[in-house]
């Protein structure tokens, strides 16, 4: 009975002594420690920008930032205050200067057209033969097409532009274009927003220091255009006339 009961507490002593070996080992394990922290101290950096805003930025100055780093914006939209380890601002100002070049320069010609059933005066018809105008009159009901305005816009990739168009200024048109390259071809990727702005007619007897406007979105959509080539952006009936006015856009990447 007692050899069972030496047996028993040497059995016990072996396994004791086994996990007192094995457990810091295991608890040493690289792969269930923290992952390191880069090597250094976290410093303070100004990043300036040659094309691009600030704001445009810090997406993806943010996705190099470690757990400790951050972004502010500095005393202009060009300059940034960026705050990590040194490595990771490195590899952020590489990423940016990768992506902060000189944006594509574009040229839009934009055409304000306005589709009636009978025959506008004042203003300027548009040809029959114009190619734009017979896919118009095969897919519209207007008898009559007649030009409102005409304009040239200069506009820089991945930035906005604005125009005025009409004979009082009461159409805005807003475009954001952007360059898509490939071996064959480019295309201009392009945001589009047309609307009228008009002012208010005042109740008899109605006093106000300011006068009140009228916001109507005409057409808004995003489409792709090749360098050179011209398109019908959108149709958008004018409230109580029966008219329509259409919008047709060419652009042109300038080398």
């Amino acid at each position: 009975m007692k050899m069972r009961t030496r047996k028993a507490m040497l059995t016990l002593l072996a396994l004791a002594f086994t996990l007192a070996i094995v457990m810091p080992a295991l608890a040493k394990d690289p792969a269930q420690e923290a992952p390191a922290k880069p090597a250094g101290t976290i410093k303070t950096e100004l990043l300036h920008l040659k094309y691009f805003s600030g704001g445009s930025m810090m997406p993806l100055i943010r996705t190099y930032l470690s757990r400790e780093g951050n972004v502010m914006p500095g005393p202009n939209e060009k300059i940034l205050v960026v705050r990590d380890y040194s490595e990771n601002i490195a590899r952020l100002r590489q990423a940016v200067a990768e992506v902060d070049v000189k944006p594509a320069d574009l040229f839009f010609t934009v055409q304000l057209v306005l589709g009636s059933e009978e025959e506008e005066k004042g203003t300027e018809p548009m040809a029959a033969s114009d190619a734009i105008i017979k896919e118009l009159r095969n897919l519209l009901k207007y008898d009559h097409y007649s030009l409102l305005d005409t304009s040239v816009v200069r506009a820089l990739d991945q930035q906005d532009s604005e125009v005025r168009l009409g004979d009082r200024g009461d159409f805005e048109l807003w475009l954001k274009p952007k360059v898509v390259k490939d071996e064959k071809s480019s295309l201009i990727q392009t945001e589009v927003r047309l609307r009228q702005i008009r002012q208010a007619i005042m109740p008899a007897g109605a006093t106000s220091a300011k006068p009140e406007y009228i916001t109507t979105n005409l057409i808004g959509t995003t489409l792709n255009i090749k360098s050179g080539d011209k398109t019908v952006v959108g149709v958008s009936k004018l409230d109580g006339t029966g008219k329509g006015l259409i919008l047709i856009l060419s652009a042109k990447i300038v080398d």
